[in-house]
């Protein structure tokens, strides 16, 4: 971990090669008047909109929407199945009736789910409601992904990383709107716009994002529960032990002495203890961990590995053929068709055997997961 100085608080970063957009954005969070002890990257962190991914804000009495984001309650379920293998040919037979089942990107469902009905005091979820209930149980688009593991456990598991879809997004939109318009004490150019917790519209923000958590916990179990019936009408594997975890959202704890508000902006929870899901990229290994409870992290762990270019700029540099001969050459079943694909591919992420050696104070590795197969957003 290094210790950056500034004119305000601390920065801890277990990222030792930063780049410079997340440690600027850092600063300006270290300035902020509510900011609490000292600002926290983890190993995956890189920049993003106002607050860098993998950064950790501790607030005292305010809550900022775009340090938790658009995609609240985004995460990651992991869950072990009965099976000690899978064939190839099994595998591109649940792979396809998975993409056939599960709609990706903006699809929908063509019928509507039951979900939790709006909360009071709700009026963004009350409005979207409708929608949403089409929209439980999708993937979405990006570095959203399903994939097929094995552990070194001895058995196959299935990851499923997705979030709140677009009622994430609307609800994070319109308070951050109404934040924009009460802070200004903040500099606009900073988009670290904030809500008195106390107050009526900080209030509703907490109900909303609350029940964004709960939908994209939701989300992610319907997801598993198609691949159940998939996986079991293929192969006769049955699922088993589920972890699911999210890693964008603000939860009020006590730290160095203070109830606040922290937020963890692609970052895990990682209490001693506590299991915890990173994921790697596309052809990397992902991990199964648990906490050690880092008070210096504030209790956190990264959400991943990280990304080490941006998806235009992976795009536009990396040689396709590269990309699917390094992911052909590992024997995985992978989403790389195109140009557009390469936004995904893992060279636009950070090595994760390098972050899982940077954050080795922060969780211990519980199971090792290696691809098999992998369906991208």
């Amino acid at each position: 971990m290094r210790t950056y100085k500034t004119n305000g608080l601390d920065i801890l970063s277990w990222c030792m090669e930063p780049e410079e957009g997340a440690l600027s954005q850092a600063r300006n969070i270290a300035a902020l008047p509510f900011a609490h002890k000292h600002i926290a990257l983890m190993a995956d962190t890189h920049q993003g909109f106002g607050m860098p991914i993998g950064g950790i804000l501790a607030s005292l009495g305010v809550i900022v929407p775009n340090a938790v984001g658009v995609d609240i309650g985004c995460g990651v379920l992991a869950c072990r199945t009965s099976l000690t293998d899978i064939s190839r040919d099994d595998l591109k037979a649940v792979l396809g009736e998975v993409r056939r089942t599960i709609p990706t990107g903006f699809n929908h469902r063509k019928e509507p789910l039951d979900i939790e009905p709006p909360p009071e005091n709700a009026p963004i979820v009350a409005q979207e409601h409708k929608s949403a209930r089409k929209q439980v149980g999708t993937l979405g688009g990006g570095n959203h992904f399903i994939e097929f593991q094995r552990g070194d456990d001895g058995f196959i598991w299935v990851m499923i990383h997705s979030g709140s879809r677009n009622l994430g997004k609307k609800v994070c939109d319109h308070y951050n709107a109404l934040a924009k318009a009460g802070s200004k004490d903040i500099p606009k150019e900073w988009d670290l716009a904030y809500l008195k917790a106390d107050s009526d519209t900080g209030r509703q923000y907490i109900t909303e994002m609350q029940y964004c958590y709960r939908f994209s916990l939701r989300n992610r179990q319907v997801m598993l529960d198609d691949i159940a019936v998939i996986l079991k009408n293929l192969t006769g594997g049955d699922m088993g032990e589920v972890f699911n975890v999210h890693h964008n959202y603000a939860a009020l704890e006590h730290h160095f002495g203070k109830e606040v508000w922290v937020h963890r902006k692609g970052a895990t929870s990682a209490k001693e203890g506590e299991i915890g899901i990173i994921p790697g990229s596309q052809g990397t290994k992902s991990y199964i961990v648990k906490g050690l409870g880092n008070p210096l992290s504030f209790n956190s762990c990264s959400h991943g590995a990280g990304r080490v270019m941006g998806r235009k700029q992976a795009q536009r540099t990396l040689s396709l053929e590269d990309e699917k001969a390094k992911l052909d050459a590992l024997g995985v079943l992978h989403g790389i068709r195109g140009i557009r694909d390469l936004d995904e591919a893992s060279s636009a992420y950070k090595n994760i055997d390098v972050v899982m050696a940077e954050q080795a104070d922060l969780v211990k590795i519980h199971v090792e997961l290696t691809p098999l197969g992998v369906i991208k957003g």
